[in-house]
Formats: C-alpha cells, sequence, structure tokens
C-alpha cells in the first residue's frame, strides 16, 4: 500500500519529485495515462471518464489516498468524482487547493465569509481545459474578492515538453505571456496551473518580469500533503518500493520520464 500520484502524462513528476524529497519515507505509486494524453484539449466528460478508471486501477494497485497531480484533472473531474464516485474508505484529493490556501493566505477549511486579500490582478497559465471549467476562479471566489483573474490558455506547451522539445516548449511560454499582458498588462502573481510548468518557471518569471510573484505547485503540494498525512497517518501505508505505471509505452515513457527527472526512472505496462 502506498501513497498514489496521477497525472495525464509526465507532468506530475515535477510533484513526486517534491512530494519524494519532503517525504522520504513514503513510497509512491506513480500512473501517468501517457496513452490518452494530454487532457488539456479533451471535453470534461471524458477527462472524467479517463481520471476515474486510472485512479480505480491506482486503488487496485494498493492506494487509498490518490492525489491528482493533474490540474486539468482536478478542475474537470475532482469534485464529481468526490461526490458520485470515490468509494468509502479512499480518497481523492487535487493540486488546486495549495495554491488556494498560498494565495488567500487562508485554510481551505476556514468556510468564513470571502475577505479581501494582498494580491488584486492574477494571470493564471494553464491548459485549454483548464482554463474552460473556470473551477480555479469558482474557487477562490468562495474565499477572496476584488480579485480579478484573468486566465491564458497555453496551447502546445504540455505537447512540446512531453516531446522534449523545450525550445519550443520556452517559445510558447513567451509567446502566451506576450499574449496575457495584453489582456492584463501589470499583473501581480502568477499561477502557473499546470504541474508540467514548473519545468519553465524560469521562462515564465523572466517573460513577466521580476515584480510579479510566480506560483509553482510542487513545493505547495509537498508541503500540504506532509501536513495531511501527519493527521491521516493510516493512509501511508506499510508499502516498502515505489511503483511507475503508465497506460502509454513502458520503454519510451521511462526514456521520457528519465529525461524529465534527470535521473533513472523504469516505467511498467499499467
Amino acid at each position: 500500500m502506498a501513497v498514489g500520484i496521477f497525472d495525464s502524462g509526465l507532468g506530475g513528476l515535477t510533484v513526486l519529485d517534491a512530494v519524494e524529497k519532503r517525504l522520504p519515507e513514503v513510497p509512491f505509486v506513480y500512473y501517468g495515462d501517457n496513452g490518452h494524453a494530454p487532457y488539456g484539449v479533451r471535453t470534461a466528460d471524458d477527462i472524467y471518464d479517463l481520471t476515474c478508471t486510472a485512479v480505480g486501477r491506482m486503488f487496485d494497485h494498493g492506494c487509498d489516498l490518490v492525489v491528482l497531480a493533474c490540474n486539468t484533472a482536478a478542475a474537470a473531474a475532482l469534485r464529481r468524482m468526490q461526490e458520485n464516485w470515490v468509494p468509502e474508505g479512499k480518497r481523492v484529493l487535487g493540486v488546486m487547493v495549495p495554491l488556494i490556501e498560498a494565495l488567500t493566505e487562508r485554510q481551505w477549511g476556514d468556510n468564513s465569509p470571502p475577505r479581501e486579500v494582498a494580491v488584486k490582478h492574477v494571470a493564471l497559465f494553464a491548459t485549454p481545459a483548464t482554463v474552460a471549467s473556470r473551477a480555479f476562479q469558482r474557487e477562490l471566489a468562495f474565499r477572496a474578492i476584488g480579485v480579478d483573474v484573468e486566465a491564458q490558455a497555453c496551447g502546445g506547451v504540455v505537447d512540446a515538453i512531453e516531446e522534449g522539445d523545450m525550445i519550443l516548449a520556452e517559445a510558447l511560454v513567451r509567446s502566451h505571456v506576450d499574449a496575457l499582458k495584453r489582456k492584463m498588462p501589470h499583473p501581480e502573481a502568477a499561477i502557473l496551473g499546470c504541474t508540467h510548468y514548473p519545468l519553465l518557471a524560469e521562462t515564465f518569471q523572466d517573460a513577466l518580469g521580476p515584480e510579479v510573484n510566480v506560483y509553482s505547485q510542487a513545493r505547495l503540494v509537498a508541503d500540504s500533503l506532509a501536513d495531511y498525512l501527519s493527521r491521516r497517518p493510516e493512509f501511508i501505508g506499510k508499502g516498502r518500493e515505489s511503483l511507475f505505471l503508465t497506460s502509454g509505452n513502458p520503454t519510451r515513457v521511462s526514456d521520457s520520464a528519465t529525461r524529465f527527472l534527470r535521473r533513472k526512472i523504469t516505467f511498467t505496462a499499467a
């Protein structure tokens, strides 16, 4: 039994890397649905069905707790899964919560009325499906007032990263930042709303300028998961070794993941 980390492809490895460093004693099962990636251009129903299928397989591998390290899946499917699908005794968490907590400086369980926060102009960079869901804006509105969020759908960035074409990925990031700035010339904060994007955090920061506070998810999620497991240690389980599963070609995914994390990663077929 281990904690599960799910992503539609390789992006969740940025979260895995951070949580492994934060929680070195905890074994993880990572599942990449590479055979159906990318999720960011799919419909909400398609994302929901694919995510449920993948998480169900992770439950079968002994994961009682699964983190959706995929903003698209979390935005399009998580609430529906929690309300209608997650079996008793299992938990599915998303990566959006730690971002909202950091931006609003209030805990997720704080149900007091929305209040003003320090940041007023926020740029959101995410996949087309995450932007279309408006999940980030919806959750933020429950907790904060007076925040202007301008979302930019970053088409092509995930595909370029998955293919290992970082030159193209950096060029696309700069293009998307330019497009965002035409709509919001002076953002105070920027949300990297896809777990692939931390690999390009420096490019985002350079294109946005040093005055913009760029929020990246991996460290925030690692800290949040560590806090959750300190309160719910029964979800850590008794596993000893981490496992990497993929719905894609294991050899190809292993090679890409090894380049991605700059250490040897071996995937097996899910």
